[in-house]
């Protein structure tokens, strides 16, 4: 990297690393023993099912571009722009498995880049993902002067800033350079990490027979050594818990250890647990603590996931599009918008009980929730007489 930093202080550019770990741990003084990196918070399983539910639910939402037409609007299908966003970003993914990745990125490194082909008229043709650990943002002044990509062979790519859609999860030191929650909050997850290296050592070194053994006599050094080992082979781990030892010459075993269960490891798992959801801000039902949740608050907490957590999700995506996908004059007629309607697929109940809601009360046609629900449209369903009376 250090050619890139030469060429950009010839420009007049300053390297600004898109992880600014070690500038928010002196900021939050969050010092801690060991080092929380995208991969290690991953290993973390409700670090890693915050970061699936939050990816995954914005991957499977159908993302459009409208045009507007007076006071009404329409896709705009026929616009290069909607195939990008909607069905394949570029030849090699989906639009679910681009935007799975992208937010997952944001999430996990606090930015997530990609760059953009254009057609020869300016238009995006396609998106292509580059990995945020791989890319360095180049500031010149108060504004983004570039990028600099290194791809897998060690090559450096100079990017103008028109030639990358960058999308933060949020701004933290730097406004132009997003922090994710792992980056804000690192000591949550090494101390989630923690303990799950402290059950693994547990459950490897054998909890159930833990303590001391006591002899009548003294033992010499290779005495001593030689039944270490035998009573490790025989006793410890995980395989060989619930053995019955044999003792021999006097010697007594005498356990001196709090279980797991005596020491709140299992209550600190938890709360450790509801820790990550809460710097993810999601329901802690979504990453496996059922704790407090019922089936009478399940589509509360569904709907607070959506407005809450994914609404700030979808707000920065659309927002990232029309300022970098659009030209100025392409803003005054077309904006990209999520259909949040698709979160309610897997729930038929309420599907129908909405689809209810808007027909009676006018602001949905029975035409326009069979498109929604991709059902062949019936001639005349609209019609007065043919629409069902509110109850």
């Amino acid at each position: 990297m250090r050619l890139i930093e030469r060429a950009a202080r010839v420009l007049g550019l300053e390297r600004r690393d898109a992880n600014p770990n070690d500038v928010w741990a002196n900021f939050a003084a969050l010092r801690t023993s060991g080092s929380v990196t995208p991969e290690s918070a991953q290993s973390v399983a409700a670090c890693y099912a915050a970061v699936s539910a939050i990816s995954e639910a914005i991957g499977s939402l159908p993302l459009h571009l409208y045009r507007r037409e007076g006071e009404d609007r329409v896709k705009a299908s026929d616009h290069r722009l909607y195939g990008v966003i909607h069905h394949a970003p570029n030849e090699h993914q989906s639009a679910v498995e681009f935007w799975e990745f992208m937010v997952a990125s944001a999430l996990l490194r606090g930015n997530a880049f990609a760059k953009i082909i254009r057609a020869w008229d300016g238009q995006c043709d396609a998106l292509i993902p580059l990995p945020a650990e791989r890319v360095t943002v180049m500031r010149k002044g108060d504004v983004i002067g570039g990028y600099a990509y290194t791809d897998r062979d060690g090559k450096m790519e100079r990017l103008l800033p028109a030639e990358v859609f960058h999308l933060r999860h949020r701004a933290g030191a730097d406004p132009l350079i997003g922090q994710s929650p792992i980056q804000a909050a690192r000591a949550v997850i090494e101390l989630a990490t923690a303990e799950a290296e402290h059950g693994t050592a547990s459950f490897r070194n054998g909890t159930k027979l833990s303590g001391v053994l006591s002899f009548p006599g003294k033992l010499k050094a290779e005495q001593r050594e030689a039944l270490k080992q035998s009573w490790a082979t025989q006793y410890s781990g995980a395989a060989n818990a619930g053995r019955t030892p044999v003792l021999e010459e006097g010697v007594t075993f005498s356990p001196v250890s709090m279980s797991l269960e005596d020491a709140e490891w299992i209550a600190a798992r938890q709360f450790s647990v509801q820790e990550v959801a809460r710097i993810f801000k999601i329901p802690p039902v979504l990453i496996g603590d059922l704790t407090h949740a019922n089936f009478s608050n399940s589509v509360e907490m569904n709907r607070w996931f959506i407005t809450h957590t994914l609404g700030r999700h979808m707000a920065a995506i659309e927002g990232a599009i029309a300022r970098q996908l659009l030209t100025d004059a392409g803003r005054r007629i077309y904006y990209p918008e999520f259909s949040a309607e698709g979160m309610l697929r897997g729930d038929s109940s309420n599907r129908a009980d909405f689809y209810g809601k808007g027909i009676a009360s006018g602001w949905l046609l029975p035409s326009e929730a069979r498109r929604l629900e991709n059902l062949p449209t019936i001639e005349g369903i609209d019609h007065e007489d043919t629409q069902a009376a509110p109850a």
